[in-house]
Protein backbone atom coordinates (compact mmCIF):
# COMPACT_ATOMS: atom_id res chain seq x y z
CA UNK A 1 0.00 0.00 0.00
CA UNK A 2 2.74 2.53 0.87
CA UNK A 3 4.61 1.76 -2.56
CA UNK A 4 1.15 2.52 -4.38
CA UNK A 5 0.98 5.64 -2.70
CA UNK A 6 4.42 6.86 -3.96
CA UNK A 7 3.86 5.41 -7.28
CA UNK A 8 0.66 7.76 -7.44
CA UNK A 9 2.42 10.53 -6.10
CA UNK A 10 5.78 9.85 -8.82
CA UNK A 11 3.26 9.65 -11.36
CA UNK A 12 1.63 12.52 -10.98
CA UNK A 13 -1.61 10.94 -10.19
CA UNK A 14 -2.43 14.07 -7.08
CA UNK A 15 -1.98 17.31 -7.96
CA UNK A 16 0.03 19.74 -6.39
CA UNK A 17 -0.53 23.46 -6.05
CA UNK A 18 -4.23 23.45 -4.84
CA UNK A 19 -6.07 21.76 -2.28
CA UNK A 20 -8.94 18.95 -2.59
CA UNK A 21 -12.39 20.46 -1.05
CA UNK A 22 -13.11 16.91 0.06
CA UNK A 23 -9.69 17.58 2.20
CA UNK A 24 -10.73 20.94 3.63
CA UNK A 25 -14.44 20.85 3.79
CA UNK A 26 -14.09 20.40 7.59
CA UNK A 27 -12.38 23.42 8.16
CA UNK A 28 -14.54 26.19 5.57
CA UNK A 29 -16.26 27.23 8.80
CA UNK A 30 -13.10 27.69 10.79
CA UNK A 31 -11.85 30.05 7.76
CA UNK A 32 -14.94 32.28 7.99
CA UNK A 33 -15.19 32.79 11.38
CA UNK A 34 -11.89 33.57 11.28
CA UNK A 35 -12.49 36.39 8.63
CA UNK A 36 -15.55 37.42 10.56
CA UNK A 37 -13.64 37.58 13.82
CA UNK A 38 -12.38 41.35 13.53
CA UNK A 39 -15.22 43.06 11.73
CA UNK A 40 -18.78 41.79 9.80
CA UNK A 41 -18.77 40.99 6.15
CA UNK A 42 -20.67 39.28 3.13
CA UNK A 43 -19.97 36.66 1.02
CA UNK A 44 -18.43 37.61 -2.07
CA UNK A 45 -15.90 39.66 0.05
CA UNK A 46 -15.38 36.57 2.04
CA UNK A 47 -14.43 34.59 -0.83
CA UNK A 48 -11.77 36.55 -2.27
CA UNK A 49 -10.47 37.26 0.90
CA UNK A 50 -10.16 33.15 1.03
CA UNK A 51 -8.99 32.93 -2.21
CA UNK A 52 -6.30 35.57 -1.69
CA UNK A 53 -4.45 34.86 2.00
CA UNK A 54 -4.51 30.81 0.36
CA UNK A 55 -2.62 32.49 -2.73
CA UNK A 56 -5.35 31.08 -4.90
CA UNK A 57 -4.45 27.30 -3.09
CA UNK A 58 -8.23 26.89 -2.37
CA UNK A 59 -10.96 28.59 -3.86
CA UNK A 60 -14.74 28.09 -2.38
CA UNK A 61 -17.26 27.60 -4.57
CA UNK A 62 -20.48 29.57 -3.74
CA UNK A 63 -22.91 26.76 -2.99
CA UNK A 64 -20.14 25.62 -0.49
CA UNK A 65 -19.99 29.39 1.07
CA UNK A 66 -23.35 29.86 1.31
CA UNK A 67 -24.61 26.33 2.66
CA UNK A 68 -21.98 27.23 5.23
CA UNK A 69 -23.32 30.62 6.23
CA UNK A 70 -26.83 28.77 6.32
CA UNK A 71 -25.55 26.02 8.90
CA UNK A 72 -22.98 29.15 10.77
CA UNK A 73 -26.34 31.05 11.60
CA UNK A 74 -28.63 28.02 12.22
CA UNK A 75 -26.07 26.57 14.83
CA UNK A 76 -26.26 29.99 16.49
CA UNK A 77 -22.43 31.12 15.29
CA UNK A 78 -23.12 34.16 13.06
CA UNK A 79 -25.75 36.36 12.46
CA UNK A 80 -27.16 37.47 9.07
CA UNK A 81 -28.20 41.41 9.27
CA UNK A 82 -28.99 43.49 5.60
CA UNK A 83 -27.22 47.01 4.91
CA UNK A 84 -27.48 48.89 1.60
CA UNK A 85 -24.02 48.81 -0.05
CA UNK A 86 -21.98 52.16 -0.30
CA UNK A 87 -21.58 51.71 -4.00
CA UNK A 88 -24.80 51.28 -5.50
CA UNK A 89 -27.58 50.77 -3.03
CA UNK A 90 -28.32 47.41 -3.10
CA UNK A 91 -28.94 45.56 -0.14
CA UNK A 92 -26.49 43.10 0.70
CA UNK A 93 -26.78 40.16 3.31
CA UNK A 94 -23.65 40.62 6.11
CA UNK A 95 -22.55 38.27 8.43
CA UNK A 96 -21.23 38.82 12.05
CA UNK A 97 -19.39 36.36 14.55
CA UNK A 98 -21.28 35.33 17.73
CA UNK A 99 -19.68 34.92 20.98
CA UNK A 100 -20.86 31.51 20.62
CA UNK A 101 -19.51 30.92 16.90
CA UNK A 102 -15.81 32.84 18.68
CA UNK A 103 -15.94 29.65 21.67
CA UNK A 104 -16.60 27.44 18.34
CA UNK A 105 -13.81 28.87 16.54
CA UNK A 106 -11.46 28.45 19.39
CA UNK A 107 -12.43 24.86 19.66
CA UNK A 108 -11.72 24.42 15.70
CA UNK A 109 -8.25 25.74 16.33
CA UNK A 110 -7.90 23.08 19.05
CA UNK A 111 -8.96 20.35 16.61
CA UNK A 112 -7.20 21.52 13.95
CA UNK A 113 -3.50 21.33 16.27
CA UNK A 114 -4.66 17.54 17.52
CA UNK A 115 -5.70 16.27 13.71
CA UNK A 116 -2.32 17.79 12.28
CA UNK A 117 -0.22 16.35 14.95
CA UNK A 118 -2.13 12.95 14.39
CA UNK A 119 -1.70 13.34 10.55
CA UNK A 120 2.04 14.50 10.85
CA UNK A 121 3.06 11.24 12.28
CA UNK A 122 1.62 9.56 8.73
CA UNK A 123 3.62 12.62 6.72
CA UNK A 124 7.52 12.74 4.98
CA UNK A 125 8.58 16.13 4.79
CA UNK A 126 10.52 14.10 1.49
CA UNK A 127 7.48 12.65 0.03
CA UNK A 128 9.38 9.45 0.14
CA UNK A 129 7.64 6.43 1.60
Amino acid sequence: MRQRALENCIEGRFVMGSISSDIIRGYNDTMILYLLWEAPSYGYEISKKIKSLTDEKYVIKETTLYSAFTRLEKNGFVEAFSENAAINGKRRTYYRITEQGRQYYREKCAEWTLTKEVVEKFIKEDGGV
